[in-house]
């Protein structure tokens, strides 16, 4: 990890299906540690439950909601997370919670968990939430409740657990990935898995992750039935290192598959490498960790957007859009003054691509002005992890030429100018 000292604390939030883990990090700790429920031991997963106690205002969360609940003293939020992402709400005891409240109440009991020990000695830099998948309106949930939870909007990040196995991984001695890395997650028996490989040829390393789901194993002969799908996943890809992920993996039925996995490889098994890959993601995404990857997923943009410019005659760049930012969260704005013939060239390039398009967009129909006196507003905009919308405004230049706030849009991609 980054060597630093300060006060800041930096959090990864695993939010699963039916459990929670959460890990922590300073600078005076070596890497990220993982939260127990119980002190002394490794009990690392949190029910993803939230109760009120019936006739009062107080709330109950995790095996202590649980508990309370069988008791018959409190009733749960129902589907808390699912109803928080649709921004719905939920009835208890003829009362109506907006759910994402709710789920801000459950985020905070989280962070002063017995042991983790924030106490006054440390401030909250950043939180990164941690979930199966990821699209605009789970951003748009967490982004609504960060206020609540003690974090900045800007220092909340989502990722899906792919890429926080990415980082996870990355953040390890490099033997661990001097090859692939392979990690199977299995809950409820359903297994899916996911392979890291890094381009080597690229700067900075572009880092890919392809996951399959592998479906249910058998429940008469697990062992076998995970043995098959090791036997043809490491056929097809060159593994230094395996991780297994999950409660599936609890107990001792893997005979024959755990050996064929540990023939030239390392294999660790654990619950919470998505928690502290989420930790670890907090530190990289504020800039406080060197990092010399880039990780192209399923929300990453895969197209670095670049806009042609001279200041003093010289000529330089102004990044709009870089390729493994979330497209979900990204935006690139910058104001110029035109210089020239009305229109701007943007540089289009793929990450792994050493050649760059250019496209030059035509200002149509500008107003007729005295040279270096128009200002311009362009934002670079993502539609997909593909394709950008540049939109244009006209500024003016103060009283001199008054504003038009006329505006031009076109859109790009990275596979060829459209």
């Amino acid at each position: 990890m980054a060597n630093n000292t300060n006060d800041s604390m930096y959090i990864g939030i695993d939010f699963g299906k039916e459990n929670t883990l959460i890990s922590f990090f300073t600078f005076d700790m070596e890497e990220p540690e993982t939260v127990s429920t119980v002190v002394g031991k490794e009990n690392y997963l949190i029910p993803m439950v939230l109760a009120k106690r019936k006739g009062l205002g107080q709330w109950y969360f995790g095996n202590e909601a649980e508990n309370e609940i069988r008791s018959g003293n409190a009733i749960e939020a129902e589907d808390l997370f699912h109803k928080a992402v649709t921004n719905d709400k939920i009835f208890i005891e003829s009362e109506v919670f907006e759910a994402r409240d709710l789920l801000a109440i459950y985020i905070k009991k989280l962070l002063v968990l017995p042991g983790f020990t924030i106490g006054n000695k440390y401030n909250i830099k950043a939180i990164t939430i941690c979930t199966d998948s990821v699209d605009m309106s789970v951003i748009e949930t967490f982004s609504s409740i960060a206020s609540k939870i003690g974090v900045v909007p800007q220092r909340l990040y989502v990722v899906d657990r792919a890429e926080g196995f990415y980082y996870y991984v990355l953040s390890q001695q490099p033997d661990i990935f001097r090859k692939d890395v392979l990690v199977f997650n299995l809950e409820k028996n359903y297994l899916t898995h996911t392979v890291l490989h890094i381009d080597i040829s690229t700067r900075p390393r572009i880092v890919n992750l392809y996951t399959e789901n592998d479906g249910q194993l058998s429940y008469s002969d697990r062992d076998a039935s995970f043995e098959e799908i090791v036997s043809k996943v490491l056929h097809e890809n060159d593994i230094s290192s395996v991780y297994l992920v999950g409660e599936g993996f609890d107990g001792d039925w893997m005979q024959e598959s755990l050996q064929h996995l540990l023939k030239g490889r390392r294999v660790f098994i654990g619950k919470n490498l998505y928690s502290k890959g989420a930790c670890v993601s907090s530190i990289v995404k504020c800039g406080d960790q060197p990092w010399e990857y880039v990780y192209i997923g399923d929300n990453e943009l895969k197209i670095n957007v670049s806009l042609k410019i001279y200041d003093k005659n010289d000529m330089g760049f102004i990044t709009l859009l870089s390729a493994g930012d979330n497209w979900y969260e990204a935006k690139g704005e910058t104001e110029v003054i035109l210089d020239g013939e009305p229109s701007v060239e943007c540089w289009v390039q793929r990450p792994e691509s050493r050649r760059a398009d250019v496209v030059e967009i035509t200002l149509n129909d500008f107003p007729k002005r005295e040279n270096r006196t128009s200002r311009l507003r362009i934002s670079a905009i993502p539609l997909s992890d593909t394709r950008v919308k540049i939109k244009i405004v006209d500024l003016g230049f103060g009283e001199i030429t008054p504003a038009t706030n006329k505006v031009w849009e076109h859109e790009i991609s990275a596979e060829k100018e459209e």
